[in-house]
């Protein structure tokens, strides 16, 4: 190849670089531009955001459209503002996530490492629970919840996601453990490492990625539900 058609292609490469780059950073700023708006009006006063210039940045700085926001907004029956809400949300989310997680990485260690009789048909049950729609098991679960005294509570929407959240859990645990090195655990239980010995020490100091995973996962599912939290709990 002469000198003049590698220059060719550097340039050619280059070119293509280029508009490979412009062009996602005009998908960038379309994707964000929504986001700057909200965030730059919302540290307007209402008479400048009548005024129109949404792009534009405030004249008048002020955070009282977040105080309000916060504590005094209708964002229910009470002008209450988010601030109940929020903290709902986080001791709701907080333990659904924690739950499901530690749930899922036993049952995955389990299927994997402990197999017995029928673990197939266990896994198989707990993936079918991935494909169940939200409205069938609404009525099953307001009578379990009302069986067990919790319906209208918070330690209720946590069990109710905690159980839709453990066949996604162990499905990703489950398909990580596969692909762990058998032998280390057998070496752990020569050397008279019990089962949770091993599953602490020896497995979950190596399941950072996916432990990132399942949470980002739960949480994201939790965070946005709405029909379990419109249905199960109480204004």
């Amino acid at each position: 190849m002469s000198a003049q058609t590698q220059e060719n292609a550097i340039n050619s490469g280059k070119l293509t670089r280029a508009l490979i780059y412009s062009a996602l950073l005009l998908f960038a700023i379309y994707y964000l531009l929504p986001l700057y708006v909200m965030l730059v009006n919302s540290f307007k006063p209402l008479d400048e955001i009548r005024q129109g210039g949404m792009l534009g940045l405030p004249q008048q700085w002020t955070i009282e459209p977040w105080l309000s926001a916060w504590s005094t907004a209708q964002i229910g029956v009470q002008p209450t503002g988010l601030k109940p809400f929020f903290i709902n949300s986080i001791l709701m989310v907080v333990p659904a996530v924690a739950i499901s997680t530690i749930v899922g990485a036993l049952n995955g260690y389990v299927l994997t490492k402990w197999r017995f009789r029928g673990s197939n048909i266990f896994f198989g049950l707990l993936l079918l629970s991935c494909f169940i729609p939200f409205q069938i098991v609404l009525i099953p679960m307001a009578r379990v919840l009302g069986m067990l005294g919790i319906a209208g509570t918070i330690w209720g929407l946590i069990l109710v996601h905690v159980v839709y959240g453990i066949g996604f859990t162990t499905l990703y645990f489950r398909n990580y453990y596969e692909a762990f090195p058998t032998e280390l655990v057998r070496a752990a239980q020569i050397d008279g490492a019990s089962f949770f010995q091993i599953f602490w020490r020896i497995l979950l100091p190596s399941s950072g990625p996916i432990i990132v995973v399942s949470v980002i996962w739960q949480f994201t599912n939790i965070w946005n539900d709405f029909l379990f939290g419109a249905s199960f709990s109480v204004q």
